[in-house]
């Protein structure tokens, strides 16, 4: 089956063509954090894909259309040839090439090799859970926040603060420190800080150290944010919050989940049709093997069905019934209510943080919603900033 053919398929079976392409390229880890999505370990060789696999994937996502890729794992700075992949992604012209890492591994000759690979869509996406050590490290472990914060500054030194985007996951012990992390990245030249609730899944789901935030303290940041100015203004210049762009209101989600543009492929070759939603019911093995264009054709009719799952997701959510934000969220996204309960047609984890905002913000939904403001197609879903490691 060739490419053209079946991006063809795609776009008839109602998906969105390939957009950017998450691929694990190790589950290898030098890090074992509580709230690991896919419970990376230890780096051990057998845990890396090859790089002429990974040459064949990527090859294969350009010549159906995809624009981006982001490099993941695990901790791909444990895969030896990372930097390779990084190279052979930037001569295949990709819009978008992003590393997702924990930067304590990152050395001086890392930063060279990055500066030579440097373009307008490098994205260097590090992970800081926190504002100080104490907040960081006991999510990833002693020393792992000056490790990464070493990292950051060999970047910031090496004159790429402007690729770096920091990602920031929200747990019951750190949310309150998201103010002092705007100031750190803006005052050291960072101007992206996004975070993500925690999900209770993978390694998260069987630690008692951590757990997401409450919905007061959610309430306690809206109400920060309302009343400092400092705060507010940094944030405009850096921040996304999820939680903080629910106060508007002012946008109805007219799609639901945008199956196929964020695929997903695990170190052991698996295909998920999003970043968030791993459900092997509804996925494809094998690519490797396969190769990547013959696993999407495999993947089509399972995403179509699970696309249409998403559509009628508020029809099936009890809770979604008398919410004034029903047509904002669409029950939310469907990945991380897998992730959380093991049901497609549950609310997902952050439902009553929703309902709290937006009854805080007196919403009022229009009777002909065609006449109110609706999303602009994302490029990326909003909840694919999350990391997997």
């Amino acid at each position: 089956m060739k490419a053209y053919e079946v991006r063809q398929k795609i776009k008839l079976a109602g998906l969105r063509p390939p957009g950017t392409l998450t691929l694990a390229i190790t589950g290898a880890c030098n890090l074992v954090c509580c709230h690991c999505w896919v419970s990376a370990g230890e780096a051990t060789s057998s845990d890396h894909v090859p790089l002429q696999t990974i040459r064949r994937l990527v090859k294969d996502f350009a010549a159906i259309g995809g624009s981006g890729i982001r490099i993941t794992g695990g901790e791909p700075l444990c895969q030896p040839e990372w930097l390779e992949i990084l190279q052979f992604s930037r001569s295949l012209e990709f819009k978008r090439v992003i590393l997702q890492t924990n930067a304590i591994l990152l050395s001086d000759d890392h930063i060279t090799a990055l500066r030579k690979i440097d373009f307008p869509g490098l994205s260097i996406q590090i992970s800081l859970d926190g504002a100080t050590a104490a907040t960081h490290d006991l999510v990833r472990g002693p020393g792992a926040y000056s490790g990464a914060i070493n990292g950051i500054m060999k970047l910031v030194q090496g004159g790429l603060a402007r690729r770096i985007s920091i990602f920031f996951t929200e747990m019951r012990h750190n949310l309150l420190e998201i103010p002092a992390l705007l100031d750190f990245a803006y005052n050291i030249g960072i101007n992206t800080v996004s975070t993500g609730s925690m999900v209770l899944c993978g390694r998260a789901s069987e630690t008692s150290i951590l757990s997401p935030p409450g919905v007061e303290q959610y309430l306690n940041l809206l109400e920060r944010y309302e009343s400092d100015f400092h705060f507010r203004e940094l944030y405009r210049k850096t921040g996304t919050v999820a939680a903080l762009e629910w106060r508007a209101g002012n946008a109805i989600r007219q799609e639901c989940c945008t199956f196929l543009e964020n695929p997903y492929i695990t170190p052991s070759g698996r295909i998920y049709p999003c970043l968030l939603c791993h459900t092997d019911e509804y996925s494809v093995s094998g690519v490797f093997e396969k190769g990547f264009i013959a696993a999407l054709d495999e993947g089509i009719h399972l995403w179509s069905s699970l696309l249409q799952i998403s559509r009628h997701r508020t029809k099936n959510i009890p809770e979604c019934n008398e919410c004034p934000g029903k047509l904002l969220c669409a029950g939310g996204c469907m990945g991380r209510a897998w992730g959380s309960c093991g049901n497609l047609l549950a609310p997902d984890d952050r439902c009553k943080t929703r309902r709290a905002i937006y009854k805080k913000k007196h919403l009022t939904l229009p009777e002909n919603p065609a006449t109110h403001k609706s999303y602009p197609k994302p490029s990326v879903c909003p909840d694919t900033t999350v990391t997997t490691g």
